[in-house]
């Protein structure tokens, strides 16, 4: 029985534990928080929507996210002014953007994000796992010109064999009842196999699952270092015990997001991922006899301003934003305050906002967009790593592919562009 430590208790660090002791593995996983799902995992919009994980590095971006840095409300800011890292990572997204790098990355996470949704409702069905599911996820187009902008992106969709529907505002209504009549709405793109779902819900379910695997969960406990070898070490300290402590594993395997960086740069293995930081809200949905149809059936976005409001069990969330620089304790007022429009756009008055709950995570994004899964060149070392926002969305195919490389066996899928060779 092989032993392997897992770093990290994200959705991406419990679903590979899982996966690792499904196979007969035992697992241990170290995480620094005292749960599973406390950081970039805690409150995402939840959607799960394989036709829209798509690569930020895309022909023609570059100039919208000039465009939007000039906007009140915009879907990308900079937090002040750049520093090194960030122009780095910056340049190497810029160079990323060509036509052919954008179809060949794109093509890889769509495959990885549909096989990554069968193997979520694989694991939800084989153990009855309830994570506010619902089906269904509405793309609104305001006016003409957001449909004019939105027609490359149906093409790509049906060139991937997307189910889907553009739909006029009548037919969007029907299918979101709520929707406030008084907002102009164009048109719509409905995905009626996507779907919503709670992921720190997913996470906290999965974990009592992988428990009764056998799988040892080390909480409030720090990883200083890794040293690689035949039997890779791993130096850590607990909250318990303040002196630094070294165990022996078969295999480790690096899902500590942004945490990654200090742990591979001492073995030459420098990533570069960059903190893009995403806002959601969350509130309790408020509810009234006469009025059933309040908030959101399942999940819709505004395309104008990137931002998806989804329906998660009694409470309404509203998630968006993408922001280059700054700090997860400093929160943008104007971040917030587009979420708040939008909502107020689309579900007046449907959140009891006295009872909101803000929230802003770092997600761990690669310049290309696709996430490093797999081995490292060094002995007994793998990663997990590079998710950026679509972490719910690939985490439980990621975590699959994982376990079968760690095993000797081939990846159900195809993995190419996935290596860290990738990244040179």
């Amino acid at each position: 029985m092989k032993s392997v430590a897992v770093i990290g208790a994200g959705i991406v660090g419990v679903t590979t534990a899982y996966e690792l002791a499904a196979d007969g593995c035992e697992v241990t996983v170290f995480e620094r928080r005292a749960s599973v799902a406390a950081e970039t995992s805690f409150a995402n919009a939840g959607v799960i929507a394989p036709g829209y994980v798509t690569p930020w590095a895309a022909p023609g971006m570059p100039s919208k996210v000039l465009r939007h840095l000039l906007r009140r409300h915009a879907p990308v800011r900079l937090a002040g002014v750049p520093d090194a890292a960030t122009l780095r990572w910056m340049w190497r997204w810029w160079r990323a953007c060509s036509p052919g790098a954008y179809a060949a990355t794109r093509a890889r996470m769509h495959r990885l994000a549909l096989y990554s949704r069968d193997r979520l409702h694989k694991l939800a069905a084989d153990h009855k796992l309830d994570y506010e599911r619902s089906e269904g996820f509405l793309v609104l187009l305001r006016d003409a010109s957001d449909l004019a902008l939105a027609r490359s992106g149906l093409k790509v969709l049906a060139e991937l064999g997307v189910p889907f529907h553009l739909v006029d505002a009548a037919r969007c209504r029907q299918i979101e009842r709520g929707l406030n009549a008084d907002t102009p709405l164009h048109a719509g793109i409905h995905l009626p196999t996507d779907e919503v779902g709670n992921c720190r819900q997913f996470a906290h379910r999965l974990k009592a699952e992988a428990a009764r695997l056998g799988v040892t969960f080390r909480f409030g406990c720090d990883v200083l270092g890794i040293t690689p070898g035949p039997r890779p070490q791993l130096h850590f300290r607990s909250a318990a015990d303040d002196a630094p402590q070294t165990g022996l594993f078969d295999e480790v395997v690096v899902c500590a997001a942004l945490g990654a960086r200090a742990l591979l740069s001492p073995l030459r293995l420098r990533l570069p991922l960059a903190p893009v930081y995403g806002y959601s809200v969350t509130a309790p949905v408020r509810t009234f006899e006469s009025y059933p149809d309040i908030g959101p059936r399942a999940a819709v976005m505004d395309e104008r301003y990137k931002v998806a409001i989804s329906r998660l069990g009694s409470r309404v969330r509203v998630a968006g934003g993408a922001e280059l620089g700054g700090t997860l304790e400093r929160h943008d007022a104007a971040a917030l305050g587009t979420l708040y429009k939008v909502l107020d756009d689309w579900f007046p008055g449907s959140a009891q906002l006295g009872q909101v709950q803000a929230w802003k995570g770092a997600r761990p994004m690669l310049p290309d967009g696709p996430p490093v899964v797999g081995a490292t060149g060094r002995p007994g070392l793998w990663v997990n790593l590079g998710h950026g926002s679509s972490g719910w969305a690939l985490s439980c195919g990621c975590a699959r592919i994982v376990a079968d490389l760690v095993a000797g066996r081939e990846a159900a899928i195809d993995v190419q562009g996935l290596g860290i060779e990738r990244l040179g």
